[in-house]
Parts: C-alpha cells; structure tokens; sequence
C-alpha cells in the first residue's frame, strides 16, 4: 500500500511553488513592478543580494543565512523567468544545464577516475574545463580563453585572484610566496618612481600592478586578498567608531583637533578593541 502524504504537505515542491508564483507575479495578473524589470534592471539587485549572503556568513546567524540565500535564489527565478517569457530558456534548463556540468566535472566521483587529495580533484576539474574550451575553440563558439570565465564585472581585488589563478592552471605561475613578494617590492619601487614623476596615469597603472602583486602574493599565502581586505574595513570601521565615541564623550569637535590627537585616540582604540579583534 503506497503511503499517503501528510494532510498539511504542500501540494508541490517549495522550489517550483516559487517558480509558479515568480511566473504569476509576471503575468498581466501579477505585479506592475515585477513586470517592469528587464535583466538589466535586475543586475544590481542580484550583487546586492549576494553581498547581504556573504554578510550573513560573517554573522554567524542560520535563520538569516537561509533568508539571504532565498533572495538570491529568486534573483536566479527572476531572470531565468524573463529569459523563459523570451523562449530562450527557463529555470529547469539551468538545473539541468548545472547537474550535467556537475556530472561531467567530477569523473572521481560519478566515473572511475581517482584521485587522491582536493588538489588533485582540482587538477582534473581544470583538465576537464581545458578540454571543453578545446571543443568550443573548434566549434562555431570560437576561441574560449583560459580567463574567460572571469567576469569584468567582479570586484577587482577578486577578480586579480581568479584571473591569477586561471593563468596558472596552464604554468604561467610564480614558483613561491618570496618570488611573488620580490614582485611585490619590484612595483613598489614603480610605484614610488612614478609619483615621483608626477604622471597621474603612471601612478594609476603602478598602482593597478602593485594591487594586483599583492592578490597573488595573497594566493601564494593561502590568504584570499578580498576577504582580507574585508576584516581589515570592518576593523577600521570598528576603531575609528570608538575613536569617535570616546572624541564626543569627552565633548570636543573632532574636526577641530590635530592629526596627533586623533593618533593618540586612535592607538587608545587599538588598545580598548585588542581582544575583540584576535
């Protein structure tokens, strides 16, 4: 006898009961903004949702983490529902467009390849990739860089790594951490000569090259540079608040005081928070 599903159970799956209400809020019966966004529209909405996901890891707190996650899941809905309207494709070809990626990419667990620790399970992902690009290069999609897969449009502290990274899955590579921190010197050294020059788009270009040194040396390190970048915001952010709170409690204008006077206060914050920041 085939056991029946409780009473109260939901007469579909939750995931395409949001499929169905993202296609109901499209609809002429649905809402007037819903159906006034385009993919374009919808592009700083889907990085903002990303961001508020990655601030709900740093917090620590699953009930928000799981409401994040749903936000930007309806962004994936929202899209793929406009490229459906589109007769493009819709929210089951991009499941079924990511498993066969899933399957395809992992021969170590769905085939009969082995490997034997994480970084050779990575080895043979980017062989994989490596073939696939091979196959586009000779189709009609034309040539597919190895840094193809890097979009512009990602932080460019982030994106110095991933590009860093792609180039050396084909051996374009330092061999350490003390070549790439010699580099580092290296465009220091022109960094330093060019705001000596005084040619402000020299300096932009030193610097770009100093920035995207120090994300490889990051690599190098096993330290992920945006991550770093981000405890060290949010620690500055922590210490020039208590800076600025100890400045109003002791009833002087901050703008008033002298660059000595906000180091002292600011030492002191370092000092106050020193635990909080292990």
């Amino acid at each position: 006898m085939t056991e029946q599903p409780p009473a109260n159970a939901p007469s579909e799956h939750p995931f395409d009961q949001l499929v169905e209400l993202m296609k109901t809020l499209r609809s002429e019966q649905g809402c007037a903004w819903d159906r006034a966004q385009s993919l374009q529209s919808l592009k700083s909405y889907a990085i903002e949702e990303l961001y508020e996901v990655l601030d709900a890891i740093d917090q620590g707190i699953p009930s928000k983490h799981r409401e994040e996650l749903g936000d930007l899941l309806l962004q994936v809905v929202f899209q793929s529902q406009i490229q459906a309207e589109d007769g493009a494709f819709d929210i089951y070809d991009v499941c079924r467009g990511i498993s066969d990626k899933m399957l395809r990419r992992h021969p170590h667990v769905f085939g009969d390849v082995v490997v034997s620790s994480a970084a050779e399970a990575h080895a043979s992902w980017e062989k994989i990739k490596a073939k696939e690009r091979a196959a586009r290069a000779q189709s009609d999609e034309g040539f597919d860089s190895v840094l193809s897969g890097v979009p512009r449009a990602m932080p460019s502290l982030l994106r110095a790594l991933r590009l860093a990274e792609k180039a050396a899955t084909v051996g374009f590579d330092w061999k350490n951490g003390d070549q790439v921190f010699a580099k580092v010197r290296e465009e220091l050294a022109e960094l330093e000569e060019a705001m000596a020059g005084g040619d402000r788009h020299e300096i932009k270009h030193e610097l770009g090259d100093l920035l995207m040194s120090l994300a490889n040396l990051g690599r190098h390190l096993d330290v992920e540079p945006e991550e770093a970048l981000r405890t060290a915001n949010d620690r500055f952010t922590r210490r020039f608040v208590h800076l600025e709170t100890r400045v109003f409690e002791e009833g002087h204008d901050i703008t008033a005081m002298t660059l000595e006077q906000l180091e002292q206060r600011w030492q002191e914050a370092k000092r106050a928070l020193a635990d909080s920041e292990v």
